[in-house]
């Protein structure tokens, strides 16, 4: 009935001969002694990374674990992770000192710790003492690394402290007084991102991280995915946080106000409250959300089986119609992804699908056809997204996103962590609550929906709906395996019986994007249907950090594990097709239509070249 193939091109090439160079890397091994325990590692091996596989935690600032990914990352710039080396005079930083043959560390000598106090106290003579109001206190690194080294005096107080800026964008606050230029945000932005919007600017005791000549990231080609903010061991880069603002909300009489969770929140949240990584929390969160005063609560999902009918629809008009348009055809779910394309290859922006992501089109339907269903003026319906993203916050405030009422469709977009931070200052714990179900219309969601968080999942779902559209029957739901699992780009083709051979890739973190969009420019590969998602393993967490919203664990993988659940409960779920959810067939039935109609157009589509990024400007 149809056939399947992967597709290995320079990408794979590149992969099999860095492999082999590892391996080639790996055979020679040597010996060392840290702290009286012998240990064999491989040949350009740091300190750091002999002494975490013998569980011997030695602290640092500007170190960060990108599991596998080779980055600059400014080592050594901190100087907490300081060693002893016998044999050494000075004293060495574990996290850039490679282990030699026969090598003696001692890493909790009174010089060591007197070394990691002093350079604690110098960083916090030039950081602000207001502590008790920082969005990071209780997950500070430096708070943590002041108790542990038992800092009770500042002993370098008195000082001028370091002029810089201060940002609040839609997304992201950037509060540079609170950075102790570690510089990871400069790695994860450009090594791993590659999207180059922050950078070490100016010199000596004005230094700072910034983008170039010192603009604000308004007027930068940030994608706001949030990797940096989940990187800042420091208050210097967080989310902006609307939970004060949605309290508001919630306690004025005179709003009807209704939330819809992301499926990615759902397999992160529990995380927070007690439960293993990739715990599935769904019906403990939707008790939760009832109980913090929300009138309806909703699935995303209902919006990613909406958004499957309109842009496997549009694929299928495209892909018959080959001549009429630019070649691939990119999802358009992701904002970061959006922002990215249009700053940094804006010639493909006219190859991004038209329909807006699920959270968007959630907000339009909202705003219009269930407003009328429960007969209210949709100006006093607020709707609210908990989405695992700090991006969509962002794309809720685009002037492009008002097509209901002439409101925003979505009018407070608050993260994983934000909800957290609610449920708590509410004294609301999800691990004792009792399972509840999304409230109707829109709070039915089929497997194809759930996927959505996961990388490779929009494409499994518009694959499974576009051969039913093509074909009128449906596919094995299992048969599109070839574009699942978190590796950074991945390659297959399928057959679809009248339409042809489709081509497909899937990408996640913007630095595989890069790759990935250089080889289309270039010609050395060519694709008829390509899934981005901005954060690496996609919106459940992002394989380099904990994902632009989602709860952060150091030193911590949780993505494959967040993404193994989400196709779990796809695989469980009676309904696994878009196009079978009742909800969405009632939707076209009474208000839309039909896929791409006129009603279609103007709710759940969008102009994607009517706004510019600054550097258009």
């Amino acid at each position: 009935m149809y056939q399947m193939r992967h597709v290995y091109g320079t990408l794979q090439i590149q992969r099999y001969s860095c492999l082999l160079k590892s391996i080639t890397m790996e055979d020679k091994q040597i010996t060392l002694e840290i702290d009286g325990h012998f240990i064999t590692v491989p040949e350009g091996s740091t300190i750091l990374e002999a002494a975490t596989k013998i569980g011997i935690n030695i602290p640092t600032l500007c170190h960060i674990d990108l599991k596998g990914t080779c980055i600059k990352n400014n080592p050594a710039s901190c100087r907490i992770c300081v060693v002893e080396v016998i044999g050494r005079r000075n004293l060495a930083p574990a996290c850039a000192t490679r282990c030699t043959e026969g090598m003696v560390v001692k890493t909790s000598t009174l010089r060591v710790m007197n070394a990691r106090k002093v350079v604690a106290e110098l960083i916090l003579s030039d950081h602000p003492n207001d502590c008790l109001t920082c969005p990071k206190c209780g997950n500070c690194e430096l708070q943590t690394l002041a108790l542990r080294f038992n800092i009770r005096e500042m002993p370098f107080n008195g000082g001028e402290l370091s002029p810089r800026k201060r940002e609040i964008t839609a997304s992201i606050v950037r509060n540079m007084d609170k950075c102790i230029f570690c510089r990871r945000c400069e790695s994860v932005c450009n090594d791993v991102q590659t999207v180059g919007a922050l950078g070490a600017i100016r010199r000596g005791f004005n230094t700072t991280i910034a983008p170039a000549f010192d603009r604000m990231m308004t007027e930068s080609e940030c994608t706001y995915c949030g990797q940096c903010v989940a990187v800042c061991p420091v208050g210097a880069l967080t989310e902006r946080d609307y939970t004060n603002r949605l309290l508001d909300d919630l306690a004025n009489p005179d709003k009807v106000v209704i939330v819809q969770t992301a499926p990615a929140v759902r397999a992160a949240l529990g995380e927070e409250f007690g439960f293993p990584p990739g715990t599935l929390v769904t019906g403990k969160m939707v008790y939760a959300l009832r109980e913090l005063g929300f009138d309806y609560v909703f699935d995303t999902d209902f919006a990613a089986d909406l958004t499957i009918m309109e842009e496997g629809s549009e694929f299928i008009e495209r892909f018959t119609h080959k001549d009429a348009y630019s070649w691939p055809m990119f999802t358009s779910c992701c904002p970061g992804w959006v922002r990215f394309v249009k700053g940094q290859f804006p010639q493909f922006a006219k190859n991004l699908s038209t329909a807006k992501s699920p959270q968007q089109m959630f907000g339009a339907v909202a705003k219009s056809y269930f407003a009328e269903k429960i007969g209210i003026d949709p100006k006093n319906l607020r709707v609210i997204s908990v989405m695992p993203c700090t991006s969509k916050k962002a794309e809720a405030a685009l002037p492009t996103m008002k097509d209901a009422c002439g409101d925003a469709d979505v009018d407070v977009v608050i993260t994983t962590r934000e909800l957290v931070r609610m449920l708590r200052c509410s004294m609301i714990d999800p691990a004792s609550l009792e399972e509840s179900s999304f409230d109707s219309p829109l709070g039915s969601g089929t497997g194809a929906a759930v996927i959505f968080g996961a990388t490779g999942g929009v494409m499994d779902a518009a694959l499974r709906s576009a051969y039913y559209l093509v074909t009128g029957e449906n596919p094995d739901p299992d048969a599109f395996t070839a574009v699942r699992g978190i590796q950074g780009w991945k390659e297959a083709s399928f057959d679809i019986p009248g339409a042809g051979t489709v081509r497909t890739a899937v990408v996640s973190g913007l630095g595989n994007t890069r790759k990935l969009m250089e080889a289309i420019a270039s010609g050395h590969v060519q694709y008829d249907f390509v899934e981005v998602m901005a954060c690496p393993g996609g919106c459940i967490a992002g394989a380099c950090a904990a994902g632009g919203g989602q709860p952060i664990h150091d030193g911590e993988e949780c993505a494959e594990a967040r993404g193994n659940v989400l196709w779990r409960l796809d695989h469980k779920m009676h309904l696994r097709f878009s196009h079978e959810n009742p909800d969405v067939q009632a939707l076209y039935k009474e208000y839309l239509g039909k896929p791409l109609s006129d009603r279609s157009h103007h709710l759940l589509h969008t102009d994607i070249e009517a706004w510019q990024m600054p550097q258009e400007l």
